[in-house]
């Protein structure tokens, strides 16, 4: 059976251009379409989507109010479509905290270019919010015995840098934590970061997000926490007490300086088919700071992470995955799990319990 979508936007040309993407997908089938949420209300009296793909900004019924209700009456997995915008990223980071599994940026600059660009993100993102748990209501998961089609070559890390040589045998008073994830992150940043002290070692994380929504998700988790959380920047020093958060649309690198360890930003391919990438941030803390690191892998769809986390695993680094049963999708820690680059599993809680229990 096919994954079932109901899109929901007041843009006939953009309704229009997200029923031609999924539905040149195998296993995706737009069920309906609308113009407002008031009017999928009415299709979904007669039949229920699998994934909703939501605009936030709608005459009648804004996204946000609809999407309250939907995850009041039946949890159900939503993709929001947002606009670039500084307005349209606070509300959006408002919709993901309400329980929206991703995120989706219209076009700025023309249709012909969304098409070409981004249709594989876009059937990539419904797949992964197909797969997605959510809460303790169950629903009817579609099945996907279909063959998808075959990607585009995947990258790897070895296009931004080189794989570490060896065992790192240094140490320093310096420690750093490394978090990455993908669906279901957000909301689970958000739970795990304020739980962690001031006195905590520096950490870097990479979060699967579209360009200008970081700089706001990290505003954001900067007035939930102790620890103060912002965008990287390429100089900026990890230290007790600060998270940096990877900028959408770049990688994030970790170098070292004699004894402190340095932020890199870094222009460069789509690696693992993301951009910012798990592997490229933990490889660079493989080769940078070895054993003086603490991997950790969280909820999210595919495999980046995986070949990095080893990489950490490998030269000394203590590596920790995100348990099946608080993932919102279980996809990266598993493939971490089979990369063998796991030394424990925990749940959300027991990582934050950890993460909060750790001293610089």
């Amino acid at each position: 059976m096919s994954i079932k979508v109901l899109i929901v936007d007041d843009s006939a040309v953009m309704r229009e251009v997200l029923t031609l993407i999924l539905d040149g997908a195998p296993d995706i089938e737009v069920m309906a379409s609308c113009s407002d949420p008031i009017f999928a209300q009415q299709k979904m009296k007669l039949a229920w989507p699998d994934v909703i793909v939501l605009d936030i900004e709608m005459p009648r019924m804004d996204g946000l109010t609809f999407l309250r209700q939907i995850m009041a009456q039946r949890p159900t997995p939503v993709v929001i479509c947002s606009w670039l915008t500084e307005k349209g990223a606070t509300i959006t980071l408002d919709a993901m905290s309400a329980g929206a599994v991703s995120i989706i940026t219209k076009p700025t600059f023309g249709l012909k270019t969304f098409l070409e660009e981004s249709a594989t993100e876009l059937i990539q993102e419904v797949r992964a919010a197909a797969a997605a748990r959510m809460g303790k209501i169950k629903t009817t998961a579609p099945s996907h015995s279909r063959t998808p089609p075959t990607p585009s070559a995947k990258l790897n890390a070895d296009v931004i840098l080189a794989a570490p040589t060896g065992r790192d045998m240094f140490r320093t008073t310096d420690h750093i934590i490394a978090v990455g994830t993908s669906t279901g992150g957000t909301q689970a940043l958000e739970y795990l970061l304020p739980k962690l002290p001031t006195s905590t070692p520096g950490v870097v994380v990479v979060q699967h997000m579209p360009d200008q929504f970081t700089a706001s998700f990290a505003k954001r988790l900067n007035t939930l926490c102790q620890v103060e959380v912002k965008e990287a920047q390429t100089g900026d020093r990890l230290i007790p007490g600060v998270v940096l958060i990877a900028p959408g649309g770049k990688h994030l690198l970790v170098q070292r300086s004699g004894t402190q360890f340095i932020a890199e930003v870094k222009e460069g391919p789509l690696v693992s088919r993301h951009r910012p990438s798990v592997d490229v941030l933990f490889r660079s803390i493989a080769v940078s700071a070895g054993r003086n690191a603490l991997g950790v892998i969280l909820t999210g769809m595919g495999d980046d992470g995986a070949r990095g986390l080893r990489e950490m695993h490998d030269v000394g680094a203590r590596t920790i995955a995100q348990d099946e049963e608080s993932c919102v999708v279980f996809g990266m820690p598993k493939e971490a799990l089979a990369h063998g680059g796991v030394q424990e599993v925990m749940s959300l809680d027991a990582i934050a319990t950890t993460l909060a229990g750790i001293r610089s």
